[in-house]
This record gives structure tokens, sequence and C-alpha cells, in this order.
């Protein structure tokens, strides 16, 4: 195998800012030695989120086996994902009179016919399910877990809280038509607009422009490759997600 020099588009200071939480995790763990220091452990997990890297590629990059390798990225999204903002701590200062938008999306992965759950009729192939609330000009405020590709948005928007915890804010959200029967304080757009009044159409309109900075969101989301095609276990790309989240959170605040 041969190696080579590369980089990775993500600032310094992030690297930084992760391997000081690696290092907190390490301080209560009381750990004594490691293979690899808080900023290479820190820059690993971030090649393969950022560039969607194989371990065995990172593993010869960084001098570390395989198992390793796997064991940094394993325990650097648990960390960041534990400082990922819960539902209600992300609706904080939301109120009456404001409104967020929310959409799904899907998360494609490596699945085979037979896993039925993980396959969206929609989009045409597996994947994951995961919804966010988004703020008008497209900022995020929440990713929600991954749920089966098959499940519907409404579905999805309804087992997370989503729904529910908007209505007792008095929070209007606007959603597409995959939310159409959603009630509470969402908006949806009218269907058949076109043999509708002048009106609807013009609701409908409206209504796409203010929802369309809502896919700002995925953009940033999918910045990170490791989300365009994961290879990984189904049940880690919920970790992934709120990992991302952090680390779009820490970019904002930056």
């Amino acid at each position: 195998m041969v190696s080579y020099r590369a980089t990775v588009d993500v600032p310094h200071e992030l690297v930084e800012h992760v391997s000081w939480l690696i290092y907190r995790r390490r301080c209560e763990r009381r750990s004594q030695w490691w293979k690899l220091g808080c900023f290479q452990q820190a820059l690993l997990a971030l090649v393969h989120l950022r560039k969607n890297e194989t371990l065995p590629a990172l593993a010869a990059g960084f001098g570390v086996s395989v198992a390793t390798a796997w064991r940094y990225v394993d325990e650097t999204l648990d960390v960041l994902a534990a400082w990922a903002p819960g539902l209600h701590e992300a609706l904080v200062g939301l109120g009456e009179g404001d409104f967020v938008i929310v959409d799904g999306t899907l998360i494609p992965t490596d699945r085979i016919k037979a896993d039925e759950p993980y396959y969206s009729m929609k989009h045409k192939q597996h994947g994951m399910n995961v919804q966010v609330i988004a703020r008008p000009d497209g900022t995020p405020l929440r990713f929600s877990r991954a749920t089966p590709g098959r499940t519907h948005d409404l579905t999805a928007a309804r087992a997370h809280g989503i729904i529910q915890a908007c209505l007792t804010r008095q929070i209007l959200v606007l959603a597409d038509r995959a939310y159409q029967g959603a009630g509470a304080t969402v908006r949806t757009p009218y269907y058949h607009h076109r043999e509708q009044p002048e009106q609807y159409q013009q609701f409908n309109r409206d209504h796409a422009r203010l929802r369309a900075p809502g896919e700002r969101a995925f953009a940033q989301l999918k910045s990170w490759r490791l989300l365009r095609r994961a290879r990984c276990s189904t049940r880690r790309i919920g970790t992934a997600v709120q990992a991302i989240r952090t680390l779009m959170t820490c970019s904002y605040s930056r």
C-alpha cells in the first residue's frame, strides 16, 4: 500500500476544538496510553466524516491498525454527539410569531434487496430518514435521529416529537406535501392548486419561496461526504448526524 500527503477542508481551530473534547474524555477515563494524540485522533475522525475515507485507508495514513482507527472514529463520534442540542434546547428562544422549516432527507446506505425496512420508495434506494428543523434563513436548529428509509416524513416528524413541540410553543411550521394532514401549526401547500383560485396559487408560490432556504441545511449536512453514501452500520448513522450537527454548531459559533 502506497501512502501520500493530503489535506482536508476543515479549519485548524475546529480540529483543536474536537481534540479538547477528546482530551476531556480521556481525563474522565484516566487513560494512560494511546497510540495517537488527541489532535491526531480528532483529525482522523474529521477526515473520515469529511472525505468518507475507508477505515483501512485511514489506518494506513495514520500508522495504526484498522481496529484502532475504528475505535478512534467511534469514540470521537460519541463525544461529539453528546454535545448535540436536544429538541427543546434547539427551540429555545422561539415562540408564537416565529416560524421554522421542517423537511426530511435520505442518507443513502449500502444495503441489499432483502433489507426492506431501509428501502425508500420515494427515492428508489436504501437509506436512513433524517428530519431537520431549520430557521427561515436555512440555518439548521436540530437534526433528528435516523430512522429506516421507508419511514414516511410525517410519521418520522411525529415520532421525534417535532409536531407536538412546535404546537406547544405555537411555532408556525412550513413543510412540503409529505406533511399533509399534520394539523397543529403545520402549513403545507394546497393540492391541485392549478384548479384552485388565484389566491391559492399565490399561497403556494409564497410558501415555496419561504421554505426553499431549508434545503441549505441538508446541503451543509451532506458537505460531510460520509452522509452522501454511508458505508457504516445503520445504527451509527444517527450518531454521525448528531456529531456533524455539533461540528456545524462550532463553525457557526466562530
